[in-house]
């Protein structure tokens, strides 16, 4: 089978699409014929050998363990190696794909889906009736964030640039903030829940924006590992001496907020939204345009053609 893979040469590590051995499944795994993938921060970040956690296909194959998924069903959940015609993933990360979604779209869903959920429901305790300020709104969390935080009865704001600020109207915001021409940092106004996904603000700004008891969940970070590191621990030593709490989070893998996902897209709140597609021929190229951090929702990689 073809699948992506990161190849150490003397520039770096570039991404080549090999022929590879196609794997089978564990116990407790799952082979699925892979119909499309998403595009995701860790996999320009980490370049892991094998890129893709985003996955949706038909299962082709079940090991002995298995007793929830049987060949030919049509899953989406999370996985190691996703850019490639076929992948294993633990039956516990998968769920069943909801008929009204398509595979390209179910592939946008677990990350940035759970990332958004978990941000805005558990770190950030979101409440009917809160305000939240969702910054990087057009992004691939934000875009889910927007539309969950709705369905949570939270009255949201958006920043976004000049070109998307329609798009995260559409998509249920009470009101959008174009980053281009105002500083959502300095506009008087304060929120209950901050969701940050971009890193592109200091803690401190982001006080001047906060109720007194006010969150703010970061979810996204910046390119440099030590810009990342330097937040983390601020946040961790401010919490203690604050009202206001700073939390940096990364989503888990975990089942049953998979399938709060689909109940929220077969109830119509939440559709995802897809800003390009790729062939599997063309992995690298979507890696590198996320990279570029101006990637409106999501990029999908078409793996089986």
């Amino acid at each position: 089978m073809k699948a992506a893979v990161f190849a150490k040469t003397k520039s770096g590590k570039v991404l080549q699409i090999l022929d590879v051995e196609t794997p089978l499944p564990k116990d407790h795994e799952v082979l699925i014929k892979v119909r499309a993938a998403s595009v995701n921060p860790l996999d320009w970040r980490l370049k892991s050998r094998r890129p893709g956690v985003d996955v949706s296909g038909e299962v082709a194959a079940v090991g002995k363990g298995v007793t929830q998924f049987k060949p030919g069903d049509a899953v989406f959940g999370m996985c190691r190696g996703a850019f490639a015609e076929a992948a294993c993933a633990s039956e516990a990360t998968l769920v069943s794909k909801p008929d009204q979604l398509t595979y390209e779209q179910a592939a946008c869903l677990p990350v940035a889906g759970l990332t958004a959920l978990q941000g805005l429901r558990d770190k950030g305790n979101l409440k009917p009736g809160q305000k939240v300020l969702i910054n990087g709104a057009a992004g691939g969390i934000g875009t889910f964030a927007v539309q969950i935080a709705k369905s949570l009865g939270a009255e949201v704001t958006g920043v976004c640039s000049t070109r998307n600020v329609e798009m995260v109207r559409s998509l249920g915001a009470d009101r959008v903030i174009d980053y281009t021409q105002e500083d959502f940092t300095r506009g008087g106004q304060q929120y209950d829940l901050l969701l940050d996904n971009v890193g592109n603000r200091t803690l401190s700004a982001f006080r001047r924006v906060l109720a007194p008891r006010g969150r703010c969940v970061m979810a996204g970070a910046p390119k440099e590992l030590w810009a990342v590191l330097v937040r983390v621990c601020k946040a961790h030593a401010w919490s203690p001496f604050l009202r206001q709490k700073f939390t940096f989070f990364v989503a888990k893998a975990k089942k049953e907020d998979l399938a709060a996902l689909c109940e929220l897209v077969k109830s119509g709140k939440v559709t995802p939204v897809i800003d390009r597609r790729y062939p599997l021929s063309g992995a690298g190229d979507a890696i590198a345009y996320v990279e570029q951090g101006h990637a409106r929702a999501k990029v999908i990689v078409s793996c089986f053609e």
